[in-house]
């Protein structure tokens, strides 16, 4: 039987999204890796699992986010501003709840068309990264070539933001999968090389985390904000964060810490699979 998918992608991060609501598609780590091959499948960086709500009664949908490699990720930003404007089309509604395993994530959908994710509260004690041990989560004990001392950041899921010169220099192809793989990160982490360019401005690339080098990443992205303001390298509470893919604009509200991260979405197209 085919598989009905929508293939989106948010700055160049893209997705095939299985919806679930529809037609029952049950999922392995074989079939995730097919769908995700650029050769053999559709192509994506992340597999998106579309279900009915399980514990909120707000929410239209429950997500779940499983990388290139197989494996399951709690969040995913970019998808889930990709999803929240699906189901904002779907519904012509403006505000969109989604369930997923970190919680409620509420999104709206500006008058530009560009959807805003309220990602929620930063983590950012050495447990809730988590971490192997307990270690200064500003300047965590790693040093690989240019990459040394990383912010420690979890947005649903791990990062680690190394602060450097020129992002561009770093060769993110080998030191990306020996910081995700790291015995100072259990769980493994996403890894960011950010460079400052102003009191609001950032630019950053990103090794993920079961997928390797993405075009852009949007807990990334919150991860860098959060971290360059706890380092005092901007101002805060807000900056623009550059990607290989485009630009995202996130927030660290004050109020009350919850991280909003505000970027365009896109459906490509819509087909139908067989699995091999």
């Amino acid at each position: 039987m085919k598989t009905f998918f929508i293939k989106m992608q948010g700055l160049g991060n893209d997705f095939v999204v299985l919806d679930s609501r529809l037609q029952q598609s049950p999922l392995d780590p074989e079939k995730i890796r097919f769908l995700a091959d650029r050769r053999l499948g559709v192509g994506c960086d992340t597999v998106v699992v579309l279900e009915p709500p399980k514990k909120s009664a707000k929410a239209l949908v429950y997500c779940s986010f499983f990388n290139s490699d197989g494996s399951q990720s709690a969040a995913c930003g970019n998808a889930t501003r990709c999803i929240a404007g699906l189901l904002a089309a779907e519904t012509g509604q403006s505000g969109i709840v989604i369930e997923t395993a970190v919680g409620e994530l509420f999104a709206s959908v500006n008058p530009d068309g560009q959807v805003c994710v309220d990602m929620g509260v930063a983590k950012l004690e050495w447990q809730e990264i988590p971490l192997a041990s307990s270690e200064n989560m500003l300047f965590l004990p790693i040093a690989l070539g240019p990459l040394n001392g990383a912010v420690g950041v979890n947005m649903g899921n791990p990062h680690a933001v190394f602060f450097v010169d020129d992002v561009a220099a770093v060769d993110l192809v080998t030191l990306g999968p020996q910081v995700e793989n790291h015995p100072l990160f259990p769980q493994k982490t996403n890894v960011e090389v950010v460079s400052v360019l102003g009191p609001d401005r950032l630019r950053m690339r990103v090794w993920e985390r079961g997928a390797g080098i993405t075009q852009a990443c949007g807990t990334g992205a919150c991860a860098a904000v959060v971290a360059a303001i706890r380092r005092a390298l901007i101002a805060g509470p807000s900056a623009v964060v550059e990607l290989d893919g485009g630009n995202l604009h996130i927030e660290w509200r004050k109020s009350d810490g919850h991280v909003l991260m505000t970027g365009p979405w896109a459906e490509v197209y819509r087909g139908d699979i067989d699995y091999p």
